[in-house]
């Protein structure tokens, strides 16, 4: 990286062309067995930061260019829920904490820091009170985000015009940068009636450097909308879809069915029976190029995510981040290989394994 393409901010790195942002911490620390599906507080980053930490590593090795701190749901409401509002500023300070040192491990990248607040899930347009509490809850996150050193904030997974403009508006009163991403429902609407394309001019007139959408849709699903929204704004726009394959019948994931299985409770795949509907790394690196070409340079992927996502994204996008060391390379594979040093035995064999003369590897 040349000197003066260093120290850049978000806005100036965008203007010169994609940044990749990995996301995506809730889902994976649930499979791993670090966090409780339901609630979704992510306890993790006080009961186990190493684990934090690696998955931080993974993502950047993979090549994302920004760190979010894992401060996702990790606020007052979802506290509360689980009688533990007492570790809110802990929680936060420790998520912030591991997010920086993770990025600190790889000074020659110019990683940037990001904060990150989300749906409160208390917003009632009809409730002031309501309204004050989500605006405090925001002004605190947004506060311990500003004093660890942010590059910038991530408002995302809101529903609510109104809720995300409150985000929105805390963001901007602490001097930083905001990207400001919503989470449509089914019906293509806000839950207060915009269309996704106006209520990201709302954003983008209230001060937003970036605005588009995160969560509930698949890639095809968000980039519906994302066209739109890149027509009506002339900000940066920032697409990270699930990396599942929802369906125009059930274009958010919340009900897709899973018709090969008969044994998910309740019959219902979401939270935690999706393993059979996501996206390989090759749909999200069609994605990404997809993106790119219509000059969304905000490109990521959200909860699902995986390093094998990011790192395909990535080249999709004409980069080697550090684990492209370890990039497939069939050909020494003892049945699908090429390499002439390999056992004909096993490799004249390799027409057992494959329905379609297509699969067979080139060489």
């Amino acid at each position: 990286m040349h000197y003066e393409e260093r120290f850049m901010d978000l806005i100036q790195r965008l203007d010169k062309g994609p940044v990749l942002c990995a996301e995506g911490y809730l889902f994976e620390m649930e499979k791993r067995g670090y966090l409780q599906a339901g609630a979704f507080v992510p306890e993790v980053v006080l009961e186990h930061p190493e684990v934090v930490t690696q998955l931080h590593r993974e993502f950047i090795r993979a090549g994302s260019d920004v760190v979010q701190a894992f401060t996702y749901y990790g606020h007052r409401e979802k506290l509360r829920l689980i009688g533990k509002e007492e570790l809110l500023e802990p929680l936060q300070l420790n998520a912030l904490k591991i997010a920086k040192d993770a990025a600190n491990e790889f000074p020659d990248l110019d990683l940037m820091i990001a904060g990150d607040v989300a749906n409160t899930n208390i917003y009632d347009p009809n409730n002031k009170s309501s309204l004050v509490e989500v605006e405090r809850m925001y002004e605190e996150q947004i506060g311990w985000a500003k004093d660890a050193g942010v590059d910038f904030v991530v408002a995302e997974t809101i529903q609510w015009t109104g809720e995300a403009l409150i985000a929105l508006k805390k963001i901007k009163e602490a001097g930083l940068i905001a990207v400001v991403n919503l989470a449509i429902p089914a019906n293509d609407l806000t839950r207060d009636n915009d269309t996704p394309e106006d209520a990201c001019k709302k954003f983008e007139d209230n001060g937003a450097e970036v605005v588009g959408l995160n969560c509930f849709r698949g890639p095809i699903h968000t980039m519906k909308h994302l066209i739109k929204i890149r027509e009506k704004v002339s900000c940066h726009v920032a697409g990270l879809p699930v990396p599942v394959r929802t369906t125009d019948k059930f274009p958010v994931w919340f009900s897709l069915p899973d018709e090969g299985c008969d044994c998910i409770p309740n019959n219902r795949p979401f939270p935690v029976g999706i393993d059979n509907l996501y996206c390989n790394r090759y749909e999200m690196a069609e994605f990404a190029k997809d993106c790119q070409s219509k000059n969304i340079n905000f490109i990521g992927v959200c909860c699902g995510a995986a390093p094998h996502h990011v790192r395909e994204m990535a080249v999709a996008l004409g980069r080697k981040p550090i684990s492209y060391k370890y990039y497939p390379d069939m050909s020494k594979h003892f049945i699908l290989g090429t390499d002439k040093t390999l056992s004909s035995i096993n490799t004249k064999h390799q027409d057992k394994y494959k329905a379609e003369e297509k699969w067979l590897p080139k060489g």
